[in-house]
């Protein structure tokens, strides 16, 4: 059984981004590619041991290289995807980002015999046969067990304004579900997933992820599907709520938001700042509201006292930690705005090449 490490817990404010992507044909569709990309070639050097597959054989994750400050993220995801874009096009494929893709049709899809996937689905059934999704996955690095814990307990407000930022996934096999990320509610059909309860500490964290090994409620520990979790293998605190995006500026957006925030919070937990006492179901229902309205939602703020649209919570989270491209996430056309507008001006087939990755 694998499990995680409280001593990997020792370095603060390092950065790895894992994206998400859809192998597609020429006509932009998604098409089974692993095999070509993954098994049956050598992947360039910067994705050596850093590119995988999921569940369906059209898609494919990616991970940068450790990035060892904020200044070096650029570079570092931009040359990541640079080698995925060759390194597909040289076996004919394109890759494609988008929460779900616009015209998957997951009965129509292939899935992959990897044992951990095939396990998967023996036990998990038809909400994992149907899992299409793709995520965007930001780790930070934080140097205690505990205060990882604590940044991830305080966390959980803040993915619900990402996901609402980044919600690009309207369509779910053909068809709009009127959501802005169907993604995140397509997802929550699993177990383990959605926003958790809080931890007291990294031993009650480590008792919970234990019972559910020694349960085989789980295999691993990378089951743990939630939207932010302290990441015992790797020593970070993770943020999974994010949609795969096309444009490498939202993706900086996201990662500088999400590192400024670890970094804040990590500062606050060292002047033994109280954590906050959350209830789930408010922190779901800003989650619903999230996904449902995308930039148009009302979400609760931190107090749970009012409900602000975006530009207001955008406004004071900038302001706090003086970071900037939450504008860049607000400022622009929604994923799920331009998505149906592409559909309703032109056709399927623009939006299915809007979704693809440039060179």
């Amino acid at each position: 059984m694998e499990r995680g490490d409280p001593e990997q817990f020792d370095r603060l404010g390092t950065l790895g981004v894992e994206e998400e992507f859809f192998l597609v044909d020429d006509n932009g569709r998604p098409t089974a590619g692993i095999d070509d990309l993954v098994y049956g070639s050598d992947p360039p050097e910067i994705l050596e041991s850093r590119l995988d597959h999921e569940l369906f054989r059209c898609i494919i994750e990616t991970q940068t290289p450790l990035i060892e400050t904020p200044d070096s993220a650029r570079e570092r995801l931009l040359g990541v995807r640079r080698a995925l874009v060759e390194h597909a096009a040289a076996h004919g494929y394109g890759v494609a980002a988008a929460g779900l893709h616009p015209v998957a049709r997951w009965r129509e899809l292939e899935h992959t015999q990897k044992p951990r996937y095939r396990s998967q689905l023996d036990r998990l059934r038809y909400p994992q046969q149907r899992n299409t999704t793709a995520g965007l996955h930001v780790h930070v690095g934080v140097d205690d067990p505990d205060k990882a814990v604590w940044v991830a307990n305080e966390l959980r407000w803040h993915t619900s304004l990402l996901l609402a930022l980044t919600a690009n996934s309207p369509y779910w096999n053909g068809f709009d579900t009127g959501l802005a990320s169907a993604r995140a509610k397509i997802f929550e059909a699993l177990p383990n997933t959605g926003l958790p309860t809080a931890f007291d500490s990294y031993e009650a964290f480590e008792r919970f992820e234990t019972t559910m090994l020694e349960s085989d409620s789980i295999r691993d520990r990378g089951e743990l599907w939630y939207d932010v979790r302290p990441h015992s293998g790797h020593g970070t605190v993770e943020v999974r709520a994010p949609d795969a995006q096309a444009d490498p500026e939202r993706v900086l957006a996201v990662v500088e938001y999400v590192h400024a925030l670890v970094c804040d919070l990590c500062a606050r937990y060292e002047d033994g700042e109280p954590g906050s006492e959350y209830r789930r179901e408010l922190l779901d229902e800003n989650k619903w509201r999230a996904l449902r309205a995308g930039h148009d939602a009302l979400l609760f703020g931190r107090d749970f006292a009012e409900t602000y649209p975006l530009a207001e919570l955008v406004e004071h989270e900038t302001d706090r930690l003086g970071v900037t491209g939450l504008w860049t996430l607000l400022d622009r056309e929604s994923g799920a705005n331009r998505q149906r507008r592409l559909r309703r001006e032109r056709d399927v087939d623009a939006l299915c090449q809007d979704l693809l990755l440039g060179e």
